[in-house]
Formats: C-alpha cells, sequence, structure tokens
C-alpha cells in the first residue's frame, strides 16, 4: 500500500515539474532577447600622460668645501638662509696658521736684511755677485712661503660661491674638516629656476624621440610638449616645465636615457634635493576609442561585443594602441560607426541575441571621468 501511494505521489510531482517548465519556458520565449545598452563608435582626439620619476636641483648647484684643514670655529648661516656671493659662511681656527705666518714674516724681514747688507760688498768687489743673488733667492723664497700662509689663514674664512640658498649644514662648531672629506660642509643652490632629471627605458625613449616633429635632435627638442611636475604630495605644480636637454646614450648599468627640464620657481616652493613625477602628454589625433567598461580581456587578448545585424552580440577583438584615462585608443578591429554592447558585457557569451537601446557616447565617457577633445 505504501509502495502505491509513494509512487502516486511521484507521479504528481513529475507532471507539476513538467507543467511548470513548461510554463516558464513559454515565460521565457515571450520575454525574448534582453535589452543592452550600446553606443556607436566614435573617433576623437585624446590626450593621455606617462609619468616618470624625478629629482630635482637648482639650475646652479655649488658645494662649498674647505680649501685647507682645521676645525670649524664659527658657523655663520643656517639652512634654508638666502646669501650672496662671497658672504661668509664658515670660519675655521687659525692660531696656528698665524704663528707661522709671524715666523714667515720674520724670515721675509731677516732675508731683506741680508739683501741690502751685501749690495754695497758687491758694488765694493768685496765679495761676489753670486752671494748677492742668492740671498736674493732665499728672500724670494721666504716671501713665497709668507704668501702661502697667507692664503691659508683667508682660506680658513669660508665663503659662498655663489648667491642662491643655503642647503643642509653638515658640520657643526668643533669639526675637524679637510680638503679631502667626501660630505661637503654645505651646497648653495640657486633655485629661481630648477632642473628636473628623469630617466626612459630604451623602447620608451624610441617612442618619444621618433613621435617628436623634426629631423634632428635639436629639432625635436624643441619640439618636445611642455611637461607637468607632481609633486611628492601628489598635487600638480603650478608651472609647467620644457625639456631642455637629452643625453642621447644609454646607461649601460640601468638600460635607461636621462632627460632633464627646467621649471620657473619664482615662490621659492621647489628646493634642491625635492622627488616627484614627471608628467609627459601624449596627444592621439581622431583616433577610434571605446570605453574600457565596454570590453573585456580574454587569453591576453582585449574583446568588445559588436552588434551585428541590430540583435546579434558578437564577440569581436580588438588591437589597442593605448589606454587613455580609461578609454582604450583602437588601432584595428573596428571602425567609427559600429555599434557596440556599451555595459553588461560580462553577461554575454558570442552570437547571444540582445534587444539594443541606444545611447549616447559621451553618456559612458562622462561617468567615467576620461579626458577627450
Amino acid at each position: 500500500m505504501k509502495k502505491i501511494i509513494y509512487f502516486s505521489l511521484f507521479i504528481s510531482a513529475s507532471i507539476l515539474t513538467s507543467c511548470a517548465d513548461s510554463k516558464g519556458g513559454q515565460q521565457a520565449q515571450a520575454m525574448g532577447p534582453k535589452p543592452f545598452p550600446v553606443l556607436e563608435v566614435p573617433t576623437k582626439t585624446v590626450t593621455g600622460y606617462t609619468s616618470f620619476p624625478t629629482s630635482i636641483e637648482g639650475v646652479v648647484n655649488s658645494e662649498v668645501r674647505t680649501k685647507v684643514s682645521g676645525y670649524i670655529t664659527d658657523v655663520l648661516v643656517d639652512a634654508g638662509e638666502e646669501v650672496e656671493k662671497g658672504q661668509l659662511l664658515f670660519k675655521l681656527e687659525t692660531e696656528s696658521l698665524s704663528g707661522d705666518a709671524e715666523a714667515a714674516r720674520a724670515n721675509v724681514n731677516a732675508a731683506k736684511v741680508e739683501v741690502e747688507k751685501l749690495k754695497p760688498l758687491v758694488e765694493k768687489d768685496i765679495i761676489s755677485n753670486v752671494q748677492l743673488e742668492t740671498a736674493k733667492a732665499q728672500l724670494a723664497q721666504a716671501k713665497a712661503n709668507y704668501n702661502s700662509i697667507s692664503a691659508n689663514i683667508n682660506y680658513a674664512n669660508i665663503k659662498s660661491p655663489v648667491d642662491g640658498y643655503v642647503g643642509s649644514i653638515n658640520f657643526r662648531n668643533g669639526a675637524l674638516v679637510s680638503p679631502g672629506d667626501p660630505t661637503p660642509l654645505t651646497t648653495v643652490s640657486q633655485t629661481d629656476e630648477v632642473y628636473a632629471f628623469f630617466s626612459m627605458n630604451e623602447k620608451d625613449y624610441l617612442n618619444f624621440i621618433q613621435g617628436a616633429p623634426g629631423s634632428t635632435m635639436n629639432e625635436r627638442i624643441a619640439n618636445f610638449p611642455p611637461v607637468s611636475l607632481i609633486l611628492a604630495n601628489g598635487e600638480e605644480y603650478s608651472y609647467k616645465g620644457k625639456i631642455q636637454t637629452v643625453s642621447g646614450q644609454i646607461d649601460p648599468s640601468t638600460g635607461t636615457v636621462t632627460f632633464r627640464a627646467k621649471f620657473p620657481n619664482p615662490n621659492q616652493l621647489l628646493s634642491n634635493g625635492n622627488s616627484g613625477q614627471i608628467r609627459i602628454p601624449q596627444t592621439y589625433k581622431d583616433v577610434v576609442v571605446v570605453p574600457e567598461i565596454s570590453s573585456y580581456e580574454q587569453q591576453g587578448r582585449t574583446y568588445v561585443y559588436k552588434v551585428q545585424g541590430d540583435t546579434i552580440a558578437i564577440s569581436n577583438p580588438i588591437t589597442e594602441t593605448a589606454r587613455v584615462n580609461n578609454l582604450i585608443v583602437v588601432e584595428s578591429g573596428i571602425k567609427e560607426g559600429d555599434l557596440i554592447v556599451a555595459k553588461g558585457v560580462g553577461q554575454l557569451r558570442n552570437n547571444t541575441p540582445i534587444k539594443p537601446q541606444k545611447i549616447p557616447f559621451d553618456s559612458i565617457a562622462n561617468s567615467i571621468n576620461k579626458v577627450f577633445k
């Protein structure tokens, strides 16, 4: 009896499931293809940026070093202070030099006396002229020794070699310094204008140089676009810079080429040793573009869903030139005027029937904050 009841329940459930499936299929068939937003592929002029780490230096960046050994007795400036050429920065101990100078001056006086004593004796043929010339040579040597010691005393007063701003003070009172020290006493920099140094690898260098108008390197450098500087806090510096020099040689140890750009610095915001990012603009004129949101990647290739016959979404590979602010610059695969699925590509498969709903390109472009003209 139980078997009969179970069998009856199974048959009833099967009939109900079959009816439900049939009804669901009819409803799905009645619903038809799902609606998807589509857009018409445009051509636009877009500008992207390539960034490179940079270091900042003053246009004039002069290290201050001592020419004589000695102990520092006075530090007369502080870091960041503006100084003039010839202004006294450091003083070294000169007591021992002063003693040597007095002794040297005494030797000069003694040599002068000897010369004056011998002159009349030579005139009277009492002694030979050779003795007088020897005395004169000793006088000259004594003067040279005195002048050398005097110069060293003067070198103990260390002055600024240029107008500019003082960098870090690396030695303080009591420190023993010498001409052979690897670290300078300080650095004085002129920062009304600054240099920004950055490097490119060989591939980026060749692409950049070949993309610049001109038949010679000087012409290409003259035609380089202005560059931007992104500061360490992420803010863009308010002045544009100009690339002035390119090393032209690949550093064998790093595989890079060095560039130098110059920026104005009237408010002294930039100082020697600052870091940041150089941004170089790259403009693509009248190129086919699609939003990144309208694409997907598979096995290293980029695809979009192209609308075929107004109802079928076809998976279509594209070749991209670059990506600029959430836009893909397309080299080949689609052309201006083609319809592609704008959003929801993750829900599609190749040859999926859809119900296209055309939307303006700018409605997608503005939503992802692109830069285009």
